[in-house]
This record gives structure tokens, sequence and C-alpha cells, in this order.
């Protein structure tokens, strides 16, 4: 019976094992973010919160036992100055794990491991292109395209309504990104509002000019077929369909026996 088995083994020795695990955790530190499997990065995760929490304690006992930890001393300084600066006042959960694509060849699930609030956020910016999204949807509902493109939207205004909204009252988002948005801005500060309207503005002015520019190609590519078929000096076979000419059938003006015409190109050529 398998009594008293808390964690996976990895297939891997003990000392193996943990030292994967500390690489792991060092480059997470070091990058912010680390792609991997999903049972590594749910392990390297459980590491990562309880040396951030060594790092926010910011005492020298605490400093030796996460030196003895990582195996990059320059991750330290960030580990107890950026790390417990940001996540001062957030009582845990400092990593957050996402689900990608699977591993071509094995098959294995992958993830995307984070910190949380770093620069390169993806839940922030997945965030920003939701609400961006909602925002624009509301808006067509009463204003054309491109009355919505030419005036644009005060996205960080509408941002800030939402903030202080419940889960089920009404407003222009939906409700699931309220509560997103409510979670990626709650220790942030003021700050973020600005900065995640501003990236919502911006996916609002790409997701107008995509059919805009399609629009555009179509007609660029109208105009230039208009002008080849101006330029023919004649052009009455070309309405004609184009069929494949099959081995056995005969094009009008050939001359061809009908076991030449059988033959295809296996024919022998004609002695000159």
């Amino acid at each position: 019976m398998k009594h008293g088995v808390a964690f996976r083994k990895f297939s891997r020795t003990s000392s193996h094992r943990n030292l994967m695990l500390r690489n792991l955790v060092t480059a997470l530190f070091e990058h912010e973010q680390i792609r991997t499997t999903l049972p590594k990065a749910r392990d390297t995760a459980r590491l990562a919160e309880k040396v951030i929490t060594l790092g926010k304690r910011g005492s020298e006992s605490t400093y030796k036992r996460a030196q003895a930890f990582v195996l990059k001393p320059a991750v330290l300084p960030k580990l107890f100055g950026i790390f417990a600066e940001r996540y001062a006042k957030r009582p845990g959960g400092y990593t957050r794990i996402h689900r990608i694509d699977n591993r071509t060849g094995d098959n294995a699930p992958m993830a995307l491991l984070e910190l949380v609030d770093n620069p390169r956020d993806f839940k922030f910016e997945m965030t920003a292109r939701a609400v961006g999204r909602d925002l624009l949807t509301e808006q067509l509902r009463w204003n054309s395209p491109r009355a919505v493109l030419n005036n644009g939207i005060n996205t960080t205004q509408s941002i800030t309504k939402e903030v202080k909204l419940g889960a089920r009252d009404k407003g222009e988002l939906r409700p699931s990104t309220r509560i997103n948005l409510q979670k990626v801005v709650k220790y942030r500060g003021n700050s973020a509002l600005k900065e995640i309207g501003k990236r919502a503005s911006t996916w609002v002015e790409t997701l107008l000019a995509i059919p805009l520019q399609q629009k555009r190609i179509q007609m660029a590519g109208a105009a230039s077929a208009d002008a080849k078929n101006k330029a023919k000096t004649s052009n009455y076979v070309e309405k004609f369909p184009k069929t494949v000419v099959r081995a056995g059938a005969a094009v009008p003006g050939d001359v061809r026996s009908v076991m030449r015409l059988a033959q295809g190109a296996n024919a022998r050529p004609r002695r000159p």
C-alpha cells in the first residue's frame, strides 16, 4: 500500500528530483515565467510560494535558508527586494498555472507557470483583451463601427466603474470578465487601471482595424483583377470554362488517332 506518499516521484531519485525542482524554482525567479509539464509546474509552484514567503520575512535566518535552496545567488536580491515589495500585501497565491498545449512526441500536458503581477502577466493581458472586446460589443449595439473608431471608447472610465460593481450587478462587462478584472487589479493599485485601460484600447483598435484591412485587401485584389482583364486584347476564349484534358478526349483541332488519344502521354513520339 502507498501510505504516506505525499508528492510526485517523477521517476527520479530523491537527489535528482530535488535538484530538478530547485532548478525550476530558480528559473522561475529569474525569468518570472517558464514553460514546463503540468505535474512539474504544480510541484514547482508549491516550493516557489514557500521561498517567496521566506523573502517576505526578510530576516537573516530566512536569507540563509533561501540561499541554500536557490542555485543562482544573483536571484536573492530580486527575491528579498522586488518580490518582497510586490507581494507585501498579498497573503498568498504568488504563482499561477495556465494549461496550454500538449508536447509534440509524447503528448505530455504542458503548462505556463508564472509569478502573479509580473511585467508579462499572461492573465493581465488576456483580461485586458476581454475587457476591450466587451466594451466594443456594448458600443456597437448603439453606434456604427466607423463612429466608434472615430470617437473612441473611454476604457479607463468604464473600468473604474466596473471594478466597484458586484458579480451580479448589471454593467458593460460580462460577469466573468468583471470578476477577472477585479482579481488582476486587486493588489496592483490605481496604476493598473490605467495600464489595463490602455491595453484594452489598443485591442479595440485592433479589432476594428481587422475588417477594414480585409476589405481594403479585397478591394485591391478586385482592382488588380479588373486591370488585368482590361489589358487583355481579346478575352473571348478566356470566358469559357477551362476543362482538364483527359486521356482519350480530343480537344478542338486535334487530329491524332483514337489509339494515340487513349495512350495519352505514354504514346511513343512519331518519327520525323
